[in-house]
């Protein structure tokens, strides 16, 4: 996969040096990448590499100790998302990002229906005509491959599957030009992972979205992402296109994973 052809001259993401710990265990160490518009990055590594600290801490829902995370606004400026106020952040995770949880109630709201999850971002962003709302919530739905006439239904009335593609819907509403994933295919069956990784593959193409995936599982990698990056004990320890890092590995520690199957 090649990445999209992009006029900026600057990244969308740009990570220095960041560090995280806990009691004394580094989880991250000295990590740095930039990220472009249009590109996917998958973070990969067995359990305790530091992939999930990673993410939550450039997603802003972890605070990093140390290192600087610094994301392209709207109005062309990096600027350093601890430097914001906790209103600019909000507001950033709920139009301009998106964050796709390993379990999916993680990123709904169970209690209110499918569409009320899907219209609660369009509200975010200013959205007040309910036929309208409404409208694109169905939407959503049919483009994530959900039955439009289940609108009215609460989330614990799908399948594992289609509350995913639910959680999917409710973060791509908005238009956001940045997502993180987590595991997104974790835990469901082989063929509910094939289908919705082809869905995902899909919206990544048509939205031209960028996105940080976190994942065990290269076949993902390798099948979303324009570059990976092998995290290990809390740090980068390869990085490169993905055809070129799976295909031929550097590192003993790239050439365990990819000649092995990763634990969970």
């Amino acid at each position: 996969m090649s990445s999209t052809e992009e006029t900026l001259d600057q990244p969308l993401l740009r990570v220095t040096n960041l560090a995280k710990s806990y009691g004394g265990n580094a989880a991250c160490r000295d990590v740095s990448f930039d990220l472009w518009p249009g590109e996917i990055l998958a973070v990969v590594g067995e359990s305790g590499s530091g992939k999930t600290t990673l993410l939550k801490c450039i997603s802003a829902q972890l605070a990093c100790d140390d290192g600087r995370i610094e994301y392209l606004m709207r109005d062309g400026i990096l600027r350093d998302i601890h430097g914001l106020s906790e209103a600019e952040r909000r507001f950033l995770m709920r139009t301009d990002w998106g964050f796709v949880h390993q379990n999916p109630r993680d990123g709904l709201r169970m209690r209110v229906s499918a569409g009320a999850n899907i219209a609660e971002r369009m509200i975010a962003v200013g959205g007040r005509n309910y036929g309208k709302i409404r409208g694109t919530a169905e939407n959503w739905m049919d483009q994530v491959e959900l039955d439009p006439g289940r609108v009215d239904h609460q989330p614990g009335t799908f399948s594992g599957g289609m509350q995913q593609r639910l959680q999917i819907a409710r973060n791509l509403v908005t238009h956001p030009r940045l997502v993180f994933m987590d595991e997104p295919t974790g835990g469901l069956d082989v063929s509910v992972q094939a289908r919705l990784l082809d869905l995902l593959r899909s919206l990544v193409s048509k939205l031209q979205l960028s996105a940080v995936l976190v994942t065990h599982d290269l076949a993902v990698a390798r099948l979303l992402s324009h570059r990976i990056m092998v995290m290990q004990g809390g740090e980068v320890i390869e990085t490169g296109l993905t055809d070129q890092v799976l295909d031929d590995p550097q590192h003993p520690y790239s050439q365990m994973l990819v000649s092995s199957i990763l634990p969970v």
